[in-house]
């Protein structure tokens, strides 16, 4: 069995990586540079798969398409603005969104399925990302997955998103049977030398991690410290429902 993953190098991709490795999938994973502000992301996901290449088949692509840039530089990801600290969960997290991010990735994802003879393509959406990011919800997933078919008629590529209904908590937690090496994954949206800690992706990630009752593997002690601490002051407000 063949599929194509889009895989940054954070939480979600890498525990989906190791989920279909234990399939076992033979892997494309394909990483793309499309203008982020930061290369982190990268470093680390080279890191993972060659921890990852010992338990399957993979082979990893890493693409530059950043000539996409001022197409798209919006937002604190690909443009000016400054990455909000906070919850993920809230309004002011909608400035990290990318413009039609994933759009984009999964069709040239789905092209490349094509080329390489592998029948599904992969994204690690999840329940977590449903009230902020509209192309991680089962709404986006059904309309790409038949656009991506009608567009292949004569060489079929489905669109699997297995983590659409889970929350991160649960991702961590079938990362953590597969053990996954979460020390090689990077979920910061600043690219600094380490982790802010109080972004919204470290603030998610602090909490998946949280619920399971275990130290983010990628934090030393005091950094762990840390990071519960702002999350237990930043979880003063009210979290807004999940979609």
């Amino acid at each position: 069995m063949k599929a194509v993953l889009i895989f940054s190098g954070g939480l979600d991709s890498s525990t989906l990586l190791y989920h279909l490795l234990s399939k076992g999938y033979e892997v494309s994973a394909v990483t793309f540079i499309y203008g982020q502000k930061h290369s982190k992301e990268i470093e680390f996901a080279k890191k993972l798969v060659e921890k990852a290449k010992e338990i399957g088949k993979l082979d990893h692509r890493i693409v530059d398409i950043s000539s996409i840039h001022d197409l798209i530089s919006f937002g604190a990801i690909t443009g000016n603005e400054k990455v909000p600290e906070g919850f993920y969960t809230e309004e002011s997290q909608k400035v990290t969104i990318v413009p039609n991010r994933n759009m984009i990735l999964l069709s040239i994802a789905a092209g490349y399925a094509v080329k390489i003879g592998a029948k599904e393509v992969y994204y690690a959406a999840h329940r977590s990302d449903y009230s902020i990011y509209p192309d991680c919800r089962k709404e986006f997933v059904k309309a790409l997955d038949t656009a991506i078919y009608l567009g292949n008629l004569w060489n079929p590529v489905e669109l699997k998103a297995p983590f659409i209904d889970k929350t991160k908590a649960e991702i961590v937690e079938l990362g953590l049977r597969l053990k996954v090496p979460y020390e090689f994954t990077w979920s910061c949206y600043r690219g600094e030398e380490r982790p802010c800690l109080s972004c919204g992706t470290c603030i998610e990630r602090t909490e998946a991690f949280l619920l399971n009752g275990v130290r983010d593997p990628l934090l030393s002690e005091k950094e762990w410290n840390r990071a519960v601490e702002n999350y237990k002051i930043l979880g003063k407000n009210p979290r807004p429902k999940l979609g």
